[in-house]
């Protein structure tokens, strides 16, 4: 394990790990629709991309960044261990949650890789110390990932307000279906428009490694990137309140595996 993190320890409720968070990671069940993290399916959404870039190659060596938090996942831990392995940086859904989610039977660590099966349960949790994971205001937030298999599941990870609100701001990176490229999805901030978003594409394949980054200043500009290459500045619709960095995927198509390298956040 390589953690580093400072600063005052602050208590968190355990209620908070169950709070609901939307997932894209069933889009392929549904034709383009997307799971809105309030008990519904949302219809797609169209929205700008970037004008595309030279063609992205994988990324072959990428090291974990300095961070306040780091976890690059040296221990090994079996299946059903992993969030006593891991407490001080993993804080999985209990089991059963949604009806979906089961992290007991499906993470596991070995080979310096989180390695999340696919094809069963879904997978849900949060990064970080207990403590603190539930108390991001701005910050950097980076995974190293890749998949293999999986085609019609997928995954998110994102920046989900602690409160539980929805209109409190969504900061999703990366995201998609794992037999498509994945994306960024920058969300409104107007209740009751919340499912209105700004997709930025990567041009990236689940099946090579890469860093995503998100750069998040409260209140003024969210920046996506993609192994150091910059898709987007957003100043709209930017959050200022506490959230978490976490991944969902879903409990559906072929079996697979999401790997996860390393992750770092500010704490």
């Amino acid at each position: 394990m390589n953690r580093r993190h400072r600063g005052l320890l602050v208590a968190i409720t355990a209620g908070a790990l169950v709070l609901g968070a939307p997932t894209a990671a069933s889009a392929a069940t549904t034709s383009g629709w997307w799971w809105g993290g309030h008990g519904r399916w949302q219809p797609p959404v169209t929205a700008p991309t970037p004008t595309p870039a030279p063609a992205p190659v994988a990324d072959t060596g990428s090291s974990a960044p300095a961070a306040s938090f780091v976890e690059d996942f040296n221990d090994y831990a079996a299946t059903g261990l992993v969030a006593q392995t891991y407490k001080q940086a993993w804080q999985p859904y209990p089991d059963g949650t949604s009806g979906i989610y089961a992290p007991s039977k499906t993470v596991s660590v070995h080979d310096g890789v989180m390695d999340v099966q696919l094809g069963g349960a879904g997978t849900a949790g949060t990064f970080g110390t207990f403590a603190k994971a539930w108390g991001h205001v701005g910050g950097s937030f980076s995974v190293r990932a890749k998949a293999t298999g999986g085609d019609g599941n997928g995954a998110a990870f994102m920046l989900w307000p602690t409160s539980g609100i929805w209109s409190d701001g969504e900061i999703d990176f990366p995201e998609g279906n794992f037999d498509e490229s994945p994306s960024a999805y920058h969300h409104s901030m107007t209740p009751g428009q919340e499912s209105n978003r700004v997709q930025l594409g990567t041009g990236v394949s689940w099946r090579d490694w890469h860093t995503y980054k998100i750069d998040w200043v409260p209140g003024k500009s969210v920046t996506y990137s993609v192994d150091g290459r910059v898709l987007d500045t957003i100043t709209h619709d930017v959050p200022w309140t506490p959230h978490r960095f976490m991944f969902q995927t879903g409990n559906w198509g072929d079996s697979g595996n999401l790997l996860i390298d390393w992750v770092s956040t500010t704490e």
